[in-house]
């Protein structure tokens, strides 16, 4: 049976301070409260076995973040949530760059401060089974992974689905990030609602805005009707929004509110709707550079940044590339022909290329390999012309003593042997018929 969690709550505000004991303590946690900080901060000395804390920002003598400072000296894995007013937003977020997990803010209504409060009991439950569990890998069928730090990833995403909490996916394009946003999904309370896809950077603001949100009739030139937006639509389900880092800054504080109060108003309406609705963000941008450069909000980057997973280049796990391969090549493979392995110079130069689009481009390259190769077997002649290229720039000569021309002659000449006539070579070899004929003269072939 899991232990209940200890909560302190200090508020020099006697009705905020009870409003929120009251819901911590129907919440099923022990509740302490404490009108006076340096008397909180007595008892955690004495008493180090807190969990949470809800900590006031304007308090007197020690105010929020001091208070915050101190409490972490004596308990570091507490999780500590900043009560905040509107206008003490910005203090806020640089409490949370000194190890708040969240703000809370004033004034908020009873069913936003129970939403609030179950995704911070889920936060420590998943940071404490993330920080003292060993971290064995949860498989999906669709990430194909033997890299350790990949399966640590896998663990956390499937630790983070079954939380409210919003998730943040960093990663190059083509690395997999929508792959683990649809794991998240599959594997919550959630996976029997709708899954939305949105695109931040497929669309120009004003329509940005409608698909988010919906638009009424009128709302702009060639709205002829009333529309629901992608929140809507993904009503008790999940949202992945793609391509945060692309999200306009007019659109952010919106982003922000929905996240804070699951509250939105379609283009060119006053009414205020609600959605319940799980976010999951993913970006091939540094975030954290974006705000340093003011093209993204602090604030909104906190409120999607409560789990945070970092997918790596393909160029940091090579050893999934023998894997992947593999895969797809079972993808891809054709019943009408015998079935294709890779030769070991092959894998060799595949293993070296640096990959820039990643998974993606891995994939590109063997279904293109695929359909293009001659005989049984994949070999270096078969790879495409630039990852020949690329490889062989890296290294003078390849094995076997054979140059880059050497390949190529090679390659040319077991086509021209394997194929009907020269338009059919030429096409093979993704070149027009006179530049056969001119490497033919080349290579005396």
């Amino acid at each position: 049976m899991e232990a209940m969690m200890n909560v302190l709550v200090v508020d020099d505000e006697p009705n905020i301070l009870k409003t929120i004991t009251i819901s911590l303590s129907a919440m099923g946690l022990s509740v302490e409260s404490y009108a006076d900080p340096r008397k909180a901060l007595e008892r955690v000395r004495s008493h180090p076995e807190f969990d949470i804390a809800f900590l006031d920002l304007k308090m007197f003598p020690i105010d929020g973040i001091e208070l915050m400072g101190e409490l972490l000296k004596v308990i570091p894995k507490l999780t500590v949530v900043i009560i905040t007013a509107h206008g003490t937003v910005d203090t806020a977020v640089k409490a949370i760059k000194r190890g708040a997990f969240d703000y809370l803010q004033k004034p908020f209504d009873l069913e936003q401060l129970r939403s609030f409060i179950n995704a911070v009991t889920h936060y420590h439950r998943l940071k404490t089974s993330v920080n003292n569990t060993e971290r064995t890998a949860i498989y999906s069928k669709d990430i194909i992974t033997q890299n350790a730090g990949m399966a640590e990833l896998l663990t956390l995403a499937t630790r983070a689905a079954a939380t409210p909490l919003t998730v943040l996916i960093e990663g190059e394009s083509g690395t997999g990030k929508e792959l683990f946003a649809k794991l998240i999904h599959q594997r919550s309370t959630r996976s029997g609602e709708p899954y939305i896809k949105v695109n931040c950077a497929a669309l120009p603001e004003n329509l940005l805005e409608s698909e988010l949100f919906g638009h009424v009739q009128g709302a702009f030139t060639g709205a002829l009707k009333d529309r629901i937006g992608r929140f809507e639509a993904a009503n008790g389900g999940t949202i992945f929004l793609d391509e945060i880092g692309e999200l306009p800054l007019t659109l952010q504080p919106k982003l922000l509110r929905i996240l804070q109060s699951r509250e939105y108003e379609r283009l060119g309406e006053s009414n205020t709707r609600t959605a319940d609705v799980r976010v999951i963000a993913a970006t091939n941008r540094d975030l954290v550079q974006e705000v340093k450069a003011g093209k993204f909000r602090e604030d909104l980057f906190y409120r999607l940044n409560m789990v945070r997973l970092r997918i790596p280049a393909l160029r940091e796990r090579k050893n999934d590339i023998p894997l992947l391969i593999a895969h797809f090549l079972q993808k891809y493979f054709d019943k009408n022909r015998v079935e294709l392995t890779v030769s070991n110079d092959a894998m060799k130069a595949l293993m070296q290329y640096d990959w820039k689009g990643n998974i993606r481009e891995l994939e590109n390259v063997i279904s293109r390999t695929v359909f293009l190769s001659v005989g049984s077997e994949i070999r270096v002649s078969d790879l495409p012309a630039e990852l020949r290229s690329e490889v062989a720039a890296g290294t003078e000569t390849q094995e076997h003593g054979q140059t880059l021309e050497d390949i190529e002659r090679e390659y040319i000449a077991r086509v021209l042997a394997e194929a009907k006539n020269y338009d059919e070579a030429a096409k093979i070899l993704d070149i027009d018929v006179a530049t056969l004929w001119r490497k033919r003269k080349k290579y005396n072939l």
